[in-house]
């Protein structure tokens, strides 16, 4: 392939990266228009949004074997399309029942969408001889940072349902202008036939999903509960403790742009090492924090450290020897946001009896043991120990 090619598929799936979390993002503004509209209690609005990550954790298997078959590229495609007019019809649904299952499948595409765009980094990986997924993830979160933001002005202007068709009209096009420029991989392990060869038998990449699910959950646990640690326990005004999530995001978002030169210079596998040691001393200056100043510091630390951690986590999942792309990404995804479904819920639990402090110096703990098995994340660093001669040479750019 050549190389401007190369290029262009990269800025290809940058896009679809922008555009899943920007469709995440609009979600968040139309979580309180649904209790007005169903007038919903709080368990019941709980149950729907746990059937958002039951659609993304099924989907992501299934889109692994599509994938299997049929290649990233080809799933990206379909799912990025639906995707793009999901919250539309979320919007749409009259009663309760049609609802529940436009959930499902906004959660569904979400997740297949994810699945097949982090397969697809992997190969535009190979195909650069460099890293470009932590600036994928970037994307993503700049993505969900315009979707939440310009969605809350939207739609108390415009309502719910002109919301989601600004949604659509934006997400569609993107999708649309970037999906012809997709790049396809190179297939690394066919099974016999084209058929289903079962799940991967080496341990490694089911290590990696684990790794990402301990890399998750505290970035998770910040989203979740940052704000009222700050309130609750410290006394800190809603301005104030707004300001964790939005410092932690913010230096995360950032040195998902810088990520990638930092790998390439330093290799996968003490970026992982240093990124883990950042964030566990972040997250445990937050647990230990005497002020309300000093946790939103510590939380903007721990924010540098989170950073890379997953997209180097998936980026190892997907160069796993022996195993196609397709099934290292699945495998790992599947994991990792499975955790997520139970953990907000079992957090709050804890935290009742303990207070958020404790839970947020355990996270330190697993950030630093996450530096512990860095060793796991060697297989990200297939795109750049490759002989010359099997890669293409990389390009000035992103």
């Amino acid at each position: 392939m050549p190389q401007h090619e190369a290029f262009k598929g990269r800025w290809a799936v940058a896009a679809c990266f922008f555009v899943n979390g920007f469709m995440v993002g609009s979600w968040a503004p139309q979580i309180p228009l649904l209790v007005a509209r169903f007038s919903l209690s709080e368990s019941v609005l709980g149950l729907l949004i746990l059937l958002v990550g039951v659609g993304a954790v099924t989907a992501m298997p299934v889109c692994g074997y599509l994938m299997s078959r049929y290649g990233s590229r080809t799933v990206l495609r379909v799912a990025g399309l639906l995707c793009a007019g999901s919250l539309l019809v979320v919007a749409l649904a009259p009663a309760m029942a049609v609802l529940s299952v436009a959930l499902i499948a906004f959660g569904g595409l979400i997740g297949g969408m994810d699945v097949s765009m982090n397969a697809n980094a992997v190969a535009v990986e190979r195909r650069l001889g460099r890293a470009i997924m932590s600036s994928s993830h970037g994307f993503w979160s700049l993505g969900g940072f315009v979707g939440a933001g310009l969605g809350g002005v939207l739609a108390e202007e415009w309502g719910y349902l002109a919301h989601a068709v600004a949604v659509t009209a934006i997400a569609l096009p993107l999708v649309a202008a970037a999906l012809p420029h997709l790049i396809v991989e190179e297939k690394r392990a066919p099974s016999a036939g084209g058929r289903f060869a079962g799940f991967p038998k080496s341990p490694g990449v089911y290590l990696v999903g684990l790794v990402a699910l301990m890399c998750m959950i505290p970035e998770g646990a910040v989203l979740d509960w940052a704000a009222l640690y700050l309130r609750q326990e410290m006394g800190a005004s809603l301005a104030v403790a707004s300001l964790a999530f939005t410092a932690f995001s913010g230096t995360m978002a950032l040195m998902r742009f810088l990520g990638d030169r930092v790998r390439d210079r330093l290799g996968a596998v003490k970026t992982m090492r240093l990124s883990g040691i950042i964030a566990a001393l972040g997250m445990l200056g937050a647990g230990i924090s005497p002020s309300p100043l000093v946790a939103t510091l510590a939380f903007a630390l721990s924010g540098l450290g989170v950073a890379n951690l997953v997209p180097i986590a998936f980026s190892a999942a997907g160069n796993q020897p022996g195993i196609s792309s397709a099934a290292g990404m699945s495998v790992a995804t599947t994991i990792g946001y499975s955790g997520l479904l139970a953990a907000p819920s079992l957090i709050g639990f804890v935290a009742e009896t303990t207070g958020f402090a404790p839970i947020f110096i355990a996270f330190a703990m697993v950030l630093g043991l996450i530096s512990l098995t860095s060793n796991l994340m060697r297989p990200a660093d297939a795109i750049l120990s490759q002989p010359a001669a099997d890669r293409k040479p990389a390009i000035s750019g992103p």
